[in-house]
Order: C-alpha cells, then structure tokens, then sequence
C-alpha cells in the first residue's frame, strides 16, 4: 500500500487517510490545508484527535487554533491531553477563555456540565423585542453560542423564561419580553449523567436545553450537536460492553497493543473461570454418560440453543433500557412477556430439533434402538434450556442496574457462559425424566 502524498491531499481525501497517516504526516497534511479547509476539517476531528494534532502543530499554530475554538471544545481538548500538558494548553487562551474553560473542567467529562457551553443569549425580562433583538446582534458577533433562543434571567443569573429568536422577529418591536416569554421550561441539572440528558433531547424538540444548578440559576447550553456525539459514544460504548469487552477509550485503531490486550483479556478470564461451572456441571452427571453416551452428543446443541436465546434476550433488553423503553419498575412486564416468548421459541426449536434428531439418525443409528424416545428427551430439553435462557438473559440487565452496574455489561458471552452451565442441568436432567418414564 502506497502513502498518500500528504503536500496534496483535499479535506475529504486527508479525512480517508486519516486513520492510516502518521503524527508527523497528519501535522504535514493538516498544515497545508487553506485557512478554510482547515477549519473545515478541524471542526470534524474527534476530540482525541484535536487533542493529538494540537500538540503535535507548532506552538504559534497551536496557539491560534485553541483561540478559535469556544470553551467548551477547549475542556474536551484538554480532557482528551496527557495531564503533564494541560496547564501549558490553558496557558495558550485568552484569560476570559481560560476561566469559562477551566469552570468547565471542575464537571466530569459525563455530567451535563461537562458537555455544555457557558456561552448564551442573555436577556432581561424589561427588554422589548426590537431592543432583544439588537441585544443578541451584539452577543452574536462576541461568539454566542447559538441564538435561535434566548434565555431571560434575573439576579445572579436566575432563569426565568425562554423566547425564541422566532418569536422576537414575529412580535411587534414593543412588546416587553416578559408577556413574551415562555415560563415552562425544560432544563437540565449541571450534574446530570449525559446518558439521561440523550434521553430528554430524544422526548423534546428542542435545538438546545439550558444547564441550571441547584438554584436555577443559569450555567450554560446543551447544543443539538453535542447530543449527537454523546449519543454516538453511548452505543459505541454500549456495542463494546455487550461484545464482551470493556469500554475503549479512543478509536480502535488508535488502541495500543497493551491496553487492547488488558481490556480484552480480563472479560476472556472471567468467562473463563465461569466456564468451569460447565465443567462442573458436565462432572456431577459423568455416571450418566458413561451408561449413556449418546446424551454427550447433543450437548453442543443443547447449550448453543440456551446460549443464543439468552444473548438475544438480554441483547434486546440492554437496548431498550438504553432507549429508555424499558425501566427497572418494567421488570415483571419483562419477565411475562419474555416467559411466553421463551414457551413459543422453545417450542419451535422443540419440534425442529426433534426432526432433525430423527433424519439424523437415519444416516447415523447413533440413537439406539428407540430413537424417538431420545429424539424426545432432546426436544424437551430444548425446551427448557430455551424458555431458561431467554428468562436468564431478559433479567440479568435489570439485576445490574438494580445492582448499580450498566446493564450494557450483561454481554452475549457472559450470557452465553452462564446459561451454559445452568443449561447443562436443566438437560440432563429433563432427559433423564423423558427417558425414564419412556422406560418405565
């Protein structure tokens, strides 16, 4: 594979080349770029990657590309920067800049605070509409944030109403804001998880929500598209967990060796530690196979069946939990629903697992001589290792968030694992019941 000639390359041909492109050739390619192209481009980077081009640029542009950026992209910047770098990257903004920047820092990088920007339309409730609307052409030009709303305050920045920029134009000039405003307000805690702020964008039509503490008073803005990366993190993270490893914490390929084997390996342990429970299970029915051993060669089959409707289960339920289709109150509409589910898949899996036990057998004779006293004790098992499975998997997501775990952590192989070894019991011994009463 060639390397691209980075002196030449256009926005959308730097952004393909971007994952395969060194430090040094990303700074070559990036400083090339016109003023135009270059922001462009800057504006589309992740915050790791702002963060890895902005200390790797010269200081004299590294300076002039953090002055561009509002503050709340500066904290992400400096959240994403070894810590040994973060007073040097304050040390570049302007001092108005680097106060709005650091207050936002003292959030967590998940809470609503983190996210927002402290930037606003500030208005006053005695202001008339023509006198808004000049008001917000002046905070538009000092790097507002956005204006399709401003937000009426009082005293110590109390938030008392909302107009939007649509409504200011359509008014006549002298009408006051405060017959204006809107004074039901949807409005977000300034330590609300950002999970739960996806989810009250997801209920509300709203271009952006406002930040308030404990006191209402205003703190900043939540944006559209602030939303959308954080709902784009959220199932990245959620795919991760529920494929059996834990979150990772840049792109994949940006990973290093290390850090991809720590974050793999350890779910890997764990599951295989638990797969001595199937062992386990296997060694208390041992004298069962030995009389039997046809019952071994069922077993693959018989666990698979568990193993896959209860990742299927639980893979449902962590979504919908995510979604906020689904809460903990729900569980018991869960366990009805997933109950006759597990009878119905159960049953389809039942007859074609008998079926196909038969035709099997009529190439092999493996069965013995009452093959479909075996082919029975198959389906019935089935059965039950589905309707165990999918019961197992629909309610493990709720026993981790009532345990205050994610329930995104209920994975399809931890699933799998664990319904391996239940499953293995519950064949034995359903089987064992079919054949002796076909015996007695």
């Amino acid at each position: 594979m060639t390397t691209p000639d980075v002196d030449s390359l256009s926005v959308v041909e730097l952004t393909e080349a971007w994952p395969a492109l060194s430090d040094e050739d990303r700074v070559q390619g990036f400083v090339m770029l016109s003023w135009e192209d270059a922001e462009e481009f800057f504006s589309h980077l992740s915050a790791h990657d702002a963060a890895e081009l902005v200390l790797n640029i010269p200081e004299y542009d590294r300076q002039r590309w953090l002055r561009s950026l509002p503050p709340d992209d500066v904290a992400d910047i400096v959240q994403e920067a070894p810590e040994e770098e973060h007073e040097a990257i304050l040390g570049l903004l302007e001092p108005s800049v680097r106060e709005e920047t650091v207050a936002l820092l003292a959030y967590d990088e998940d809470d609503a605070g983190g996210l927002m920007t402290p930037r606003y339309a500030r208005l006053q409730a005695g202001m008339t509409a023509a006198e808004a609307i000049d008001y917000l052409r002046q905070q538009k030009s000092q790097n507002a944030e956005i204006i399709y709303y401003g937000y009426v305050v009082e005293a110590e920045d109390r938030l008392v109403g909302v107009v939007s920029f649509r409504e200011l134009v359509m008014s006549p000039p002298e009408q006051k804001l405060r017959d204006l405003m809107t004074t039901e307000i949807v409005t977000i805690p300034e330590d609300m998880d950002q999970e739960e702020v996806s989810r009250i964008y997801a209920h509300e039509d709203l271009l952006c929500l406002p930040v308030v503490d404990a006191e209402g008073c205003m703190k900043g803005i939540v944006t559209a598209d602030d939303i959308v990366d954080v709902v784009d993190e959220e199932a990245t993270e959620d795919m991760q967990k529920i494929g059996g490893t834990e979150a990772l914490d840049a792109p994949y390929l940006q990973v290093g060796f290390l850090e991809m084997l720590r974050k793999r390996g350890v779910w890997l342990i764990l599951l295989l530690l638990l797969g001595f429970f199937t062992v386990e299970a296997m060694g208390r029915y041992e004298e069962e196979l030995r009389k039997l051993v046809v019952l071994s060669l069922f077993i693959p089959l018989i666990i698979s069946c568990g193993g896959n409707t209860g990742s299927q289960a639980s893979t449902l339920v962590v979504r919908a939990m995510a979604l906020d289709e689904v809460r903990l109150r729900d569980w018991w509409r869960v366990v009805k629903r997933e109950f006759v589910m597990g009878l119905g898949l159960g049953t389809l899996l039942a007859v074609a697992g008998v079926l196909a036990a038969l035709l099997w057998n009529m190439f092999s004779s493996r069965m013995g001589s009452e093959p479909m006293h075996m082919a029975t004790a198959v389906g019935g098992s089935i059965l039950c290792v589905v309707l165990w499975g999918t019961l197992a998997g629909s309610m493990l997501p709720f026993l981790l968030r009532r345990c205050g775990a994610d329930p995104a952590s209920a994975s399809a192989p931890l699933v799998a694992t664990l319904v391996d070894a239940s499953g293995l019991v519950i064949y034995f011994t359903v089987a064992g019941l079919i054949l002796q009463c076909f015996a007695a």
